[in-house]
Parts: C-alpha cells; structure tokens; sequence
C-alpha cells in the first residue's frame, strides 16, 4: 500500500466532485487519486467498478481537458481503481477554478497565487510583464542617469552608456516590450512606483515588546528605498558603539553593514510584488528582522536557503538592473555572503524562517552579548547613572591575524539614543 502523501489521495467511492483533485494533481507534480480505500488506507472496495472505467475517463476529459490512466486493482479480496494523473504543463480548471496540490491538501488558487501559477505556466514572471498606461516619459531620468553612473563605476557596463538615449538602455535591459514597459522599469525608475504598484515601499519600526516606538516609511524607486533604508538603520534606528584599536577610533553596528545591505537587497529583488504586503524591517533591543512576501517551496529548509548555489530571482528583470548596477552578484551567492560576513566580524550567524505554506521569509539578525551589555553600558551612561562593570572586549571587526592585535577598551555610545 502506498501511503497518503503529497502524490497520493484516497477516496472511500467516486463523487464527479473528486474531479477537483485530479485537476489539482494535473497542476502540480501529479499524483495517484485511488478510489475504494478509507481514510486510513484500507480497501473498501468500489461499486459499480465496471461502469466507473468507462464513465472517469470521459469525464475528466470532457470536464478538464486531459487524458488520465484508470486501472482496476484489487487488495485482500476487493476491487478499487487507480486513476494516475500527469502534471500538465498548461494550467488545467475545473468549471472555471484553478485547483492545486500542495502538500496533502488541495487549495484553490486566487489572486496572487493564481497570478503566480498562470505566468510560471506560461514562462513569464511578474516583473516581466507589461504594464499599459506607463511610457518612457514617465521616467524619472535623475533615476536613470543615477543608474548609468552606478553600472560604469561597477564596471558593468561601458562609460558610451552616459551618453545613449534612454530607449536603448530600457531595451538593452529588457525592460520594453512592444509599446509597453514592463513592471520592472517602472519599479525600477518611476519617481513614484507606489501608485502604479500598491504597497511597493520598505516599512521599518523600532519595537520594544509589544510597543512600536517609532516607525518610517520608505517609498520611491528600488534603489532609493535600499539606500533610504540603510541610512535610517545605521542613522536612526542602531547604536554605533565606539573603541580604540591604539589612537585608531572603532565603530561598531550591531550587524555589519555590508551584510545588512545584502539581507535589504535581496528582500527588494525577491519579493512578491503581487502580494499586497510591504517589506518590513522590525528592530529591537536585540535583534533586527526583516520579513519579504516571498513565494518559496514549503518544503525548503533554512539549510537549503543557506546552501544556495544557483541564482533563481523571483524578478528576473528586477535582478538584472541591480547586477548591472554592481548592486549584487550573478551566482546567486546573497545567503552565503551574509552569513560569511557576519562569522568573520564576529557576530552569531543569521536565521532565516519560512512562514506556513512558504509565502514569506524572515531573516533575523540575532546580535552579540557583547553588544547587548555595552549597549545597555552606553544607555545607562547617558542617562547620567553608571554600572560597576563594562564590557572590556569588542567583537571582532576583523580577523586577529599576527602584528593585528585585538581591539580592546571601554564602549562610548554613537548615534541616536533609544532609550
């Protein structure tokens, strides 16, 4: 017997309804609908067997538009059926509803989800597709001449990209299609996407418990929003602290920069724009993180987002722009890099949790003891009290390496006071 998993489904008779289920198995990866068997796998045997082999073909055919394998099979003395479905590489309905297996159960699939499923059957991903109403005049050419200079500096693109009209860059970047430009140009370089796309914008809030201290919103072009959003964690919402290495002055953040700049990075370019849900950056006394709309398999793991070897943008269009840009790399290292980065400053490696069903990802920035006791040290110093004891050691912003000795000295608050 097999058992009842995410390509197998039992049914103790045949109801026209079940057709829902082929149709979600055609869907997906496909599966095994077997009629005759209880909820607990054993064969209760099928009425009307005979007359069943000749009616479910004909049904699902004309009801759903595929061929499907019904074979009579018997268990123990008792006849059931076996009815063997194929994925489909072109999305299948059932009177007008677009059914999925997911797991060990079925959904029917609606909006974001449904917009999702049809263009990756079709081959498309959202920020590829058109969007009538927005024109080449409707750039924001500060934008465009911003991005021209950040791909020469990156050497990504050649210095004659200065000097050529904007129709051949959105061509050369895949960014027009016909008389239209697809979404991604209009996230990319419209001054103000959040009306074209809604709840395109980064949201960031300091928590402590259930309390939302302050918060900010940040809108306007993708690469406005990563820059707008590292000034204000590292400005407004973190505590540098400072030491001396000898007379050299030592600042430092909680989560190093470049690995934060990443985590923000790639929450831009791998959200769902589909999704009505902002970006969300949540910071504390002790952590920070950032939650994305991204649609993942649910069967992925942490250790399998932190394995990554392949680049697999959910925005294809999206990542190109940032790649030219010199904003991120081609392999699709982002998790390792941040990870890495975070092991050899010192501070404990970054987590990464995917919400039930796998339509969002966190990542959390757990940040060091050593930091949390100087930072508690730097509040109640500003405050006009003192402790009896300070932390003496900072983690380390490089690599102790021979004639490199470790930084040491007392913690000296830089920055806003959270407090």
């Amino acid at each position: 017997m097999t058992p009842e998993t995410q390509n197998v489904e039992w049914k103790r008779s045949w109801r026209d309804k079940h057709l829902k289920w082929i149709c979600g198995f055609a869907n997906a990866q496909g599966g095994i609908l077997e009629i005759g068997r209880d909820d607990s796998g054993k064969v209760v045997g099928v009425k009307g067997v005979l007359r069943l082999l000749e009616e479910i073909p004909g049904k699902v055919q004309s009801l759903l538009g595929i061929v499907v394998d019904v074979n009579l099979k018997s268990e123990a003395g008792r006849e059931y059926l076996e009815i063997a479905v194929e994925p489909h590489p072109n999305p299948i309905s059932y009177k007008g509803e677009f059914h999925y297996r997911s797991g060990s159960t079925k959904q029917v699939l609606r909006g974001a989800a449904l917009s999702r499923f049809l263009l990756a059957r079709y081959g498309r991903t959202w920020d590829d597709m058109p969007l009538p109403g927005v024109g080449l005049k409707d750039l924001d050419t500060r934008v465009v001449d911003a991005f021209r200079r950040r791909t020469v500096r990156s050497g990504r693109l050649p210095a004659e990209v200065l000097g050529e009209p904007i129709e051949i860059l959105v061509g050369n970047l895949s960014l027009r299609e016909g008389e239209h430009l697809k979404r991604a140009a209009a996230l990319l370089f419209h001054p103000s996407p959040g009306r074209l796309v809604p709840d395109a914008y980064v949201k960031i809030g300091y928590f402590r418990g259930s309390e939302l201290l302050f918060q900010d919103e940040i809108g306007g072009d993708l690469f406005a929003q990563v820059d707008r959003a590292m000034d204000l964690l590292y400005t407004k919402y973190t505590r540098g602290l400072v030491s001396y290495d000898d007379v050299y002055r030592v600042e430092t953040f909680p989560v190093p920069r470049e690995a934060m700049r990443e985590a923000v990075i790639n929450a831009v370019i791998h959200r769902d724009y589909a999704s009505p849900t902002t970006i969300q950056i949540r910071v504390r006394d002790d952590r920070i993180a950032i939650w994305n709309a991204a649609h993942l398999n649910p069967e992925w793991t942490a250790e399998l987002l932190a394995d990554e070897m392949s680049s697999r943008p959910h925005n294809p269009r999206i990542a190109y722009a940032f790649f030219r840009a010199g904003m991120i790399e081609a392999w699709g290292r982002g998790i390792r890099r941040i990870m890495d980065i975070c092991r050899e400053a010192g501070n404990p490696v970054p987590t990464w949790r995917l919400d039930t069903g796998g339509d969002g990802l966190w990542v959390r920035f757990p940040f060091s003891d050593i930091y949390q006791t100087a930072d508690v040290a730097a509040r109640w110093n500003a405050a006009g009290n003192t402790l009896p004891i300070l932390p003496r050691r900072l983690p380390r912003s490089r690599p102790e390496l021979p004639g490199n000795p470790p930084a040491t000295g007392s913690w000296i608050a830089s920055g806003p006071s959270l407090g």
